[in-house]
């Protein structure tokens, strides 16, 4: 079989691997949303918009004042009645920066490793996860890919402005869908000078120059993020609120208490200072969805490992492509190294660096076939090649039963078959839909209920609501401590327009106990017997109707 006989197999396979995969996460994406950040962020708040009628200040919703550029493609699905549609808005993020990957790699290396390239991004078990969940990080991957690309091929295109302000745009952009967008800004602003004071042929690297690129990347990207830091001045006087809060309100800054990395996971995970310092390696190794200390979320080891061969013996590549591997593995390190120090180091934190990971692993693969075909015994050579594929393969096949988990745990044949129900099946998830389903069937339209202990999840709840923690501080305890009575007490939380109670009691009577003092808990539960009535409770939580003294 002839070398053009074997790439054209390989096409076929890595196609219908593609094909394969976007099925099964279509499948995947087909149920009611259950996620944590989708029910307290990215459906909640523009399910709030549309129930106000525009974008407003939502003060005791903290991550209302994130950038939303994704959040509002959202809010166009909810109006047109469809909550799972935004998981395939977020899913086509993923694809086109699965064609971006299998662009860039068609175009250096060949059509072959692109679509392995392609196959290897959106079959990484956190690509998966985020495929089929409604949040903003892969938007965030997008944009910051086609940010570096672009700014890849500014370079290659001789400097030329237009790459360049494209390459910005997209970078704005990344900052508007999430706040780590800010990394990849920082990053290539300072890349932007670098490069072209190092590459520039003729004499036109010239300080001055690069730097006056570099003052544009910045200025455009800028420009493209301002409309989210003129919303949050003008709220908060603060554009980038929460973050930096003691700079820009140092009277009255948002209570965040960071203690770094080390203090954090010493403290709270009892690691070794040695399990720590190989936190950079194990989080490509022990990753565990919905488990902070492992990163919440998974990678593939290959990843770490094939990137380090694309440098092997880099000597006989041209000058663009050392260039361009380089810039991909220094944005790769940089931005890991910016989450690294921070108190909750996920792998979702770190998923810009994921695509340059992927094209570095193709190019690291390349490497080896071609060393493999540098061999002079066919035998050898042979057997080198099996052994790539074989590589190939089992890399595909750690990425492939993380998806066959997945679909253990979602289980969308239940609900596409119809033996479970559109609430059944949140029900599973999510145990306080039942409650949330009593709200909306039985309040009165004008109820408004205080959330104690929700986790902050309101999408389900169609009456109006707040959070009883905002900014680290409890509204119930402050109430309790300037009450002189139960009467007064129940005053103040009427004062705020609050007519019901929904309470967590596995974690509410562990925090009362721990909160309050004997007496304060002896006045509470006067209070709650006093004056107000259990409506529902079902799995721990508990709907109560506040005494109307009127």
């Amino acid at each position: 079989m002839s070398e053009k006989d074997n790439r054209f197999y390989l096409e076929v396979f890595f196609l219908g691997v593609l094909a394969v995969l976007i099925v099964f996460i279509l499948i995947l994406s087909c149920v009611p949303p259950v996620s944590k950040d989708a029910l307290t962020h990215h459906l909640a708040v523009p399910k709030l918009y549309l129930r106000h009628g525009g974008i407003y200040e939502i003060p005791f919703i903290p991550f209302s004042y994130f950038p939303m550029n994704l959040d509002l493609l959202y809010l166009v699905s909810l109006y047109l009645g469809s909550d799972i549609i935004p998981k395939y808005i977020h899913f086509a993020f993923a694809l086109v920066t699965a064609f971006l990957i299998f662009s860039y790699l068609k175009r250096r290396i060949g059509r072959q490793y692109g679509l392995l390239g392609a196959a290897l991004f959106l079959s990484t078990p956190i690509i998966v996860k985020l495929s089929i969940t409604v949040y903003v990080d892969l938007g965030l991957i997008f944009f910051s890919t086609a940010s570096l690309l672009l700014l890849l091929k500014w370079v290659e295109n001789g400097f030329k402005y237009r790459f360049l302000a494209l390459s910005a745009i997209c970078c704005g952009l990344a900052m508007g869908t999430k706040y780590n967008g800010m990394i990849t800004f920082f990053l290539l602003t300072l890349f932007v000078p670098f490069i072209h004071s190092r590459y520039a042929e003729d004499n036109q690297a010239g300080a001055v120059r690069s730097l006056r690129y570099g003052a544009l990347f910045f200025a455009i990207a800028l420009l493209i993020f301002a409309p989210w830091m003129i919303r949050n001045y003008i709220w908060t006087g603060n554009p980038l609120y929460p973050l930096y809060d003691g700079l820009f309100n140092p009277e009255n800054p948002v209570q965040r208490q960071t203690i770094g990395l080390f203090t954090f996971r010493s403290t709270v995970y009892h690691e070794e200072w040695w399990q720590i310092a190989l936190l950079p390696i194990r989080i490509f190794f022990e990753g565990q969805d919905g488990n902070p200390q492992y990163f919440d979320g998974r990678l593939n080891p290959f990843l770490l490992l094939l990137p380090l061969l694309a440098f092997f013996r880099i000597g006989k590549e041209s000058d663009t492509m050392r260039m361009e591997l380089k810039a991909m593995l220094s944005f790769s390190a940089l931005f890991f190294a910016f989450a690294f120090f921070s108190d909750s180091l996920r792998v979702r934190y770190i998923s810009p660096i994921i695509p340059p990971l992927v094209m570095l692993s193709i190019f690291g693969l390349r490497r080896i076939v071609l060393q493999v075909k540098a061999l002079r015994i066919r035998l050898l050579r042979d057997i080198g090649l099996a052994g790539v594929l074989l590589l190939v393969f089992f890399t595909l096949l750690l990425n492939f039963r993380y998806i066959v988990d997945q679909y253990r745990y979602i289980d969308p044949f239940s609900y596409l078959g119809g033996r479970v129900t559109r609430d059944e099946y949140i029900e599973r998830y999510r145990s306080e839909f039942p409650t949330m389903r009593y709200i909306n069937e039985n309040l009165q339209p004008d109820a408004r209920v205080l959330f104690l202990f929700m986790g902050n999840r309101g999408y389900y709840c169609d009456r109006e609501y707040i959070f009883d923690m905002n900014n680290n501080r409890s509204m119930l305890k402050s109430f309790v401590a300037a009450s002189q009575s139960t009467e007064d007490l129940l005053l103040q939380i009427q004062g705020r327009g609050i007519t019901h109670l929904l309470i967590n009691y596995r974690i509410f009577d562990r925090w009362v106990k721990d909160t309050f003092t004997a007496k304060e808990q002896e006045f509470l539960s006067e209070f709650l017997q006093k004056h107000l009535r259990l409506l529902s409770f079902k799995a721990g939580y508990g709907l109560l109707g506040l005494e109307d003294l009127s």
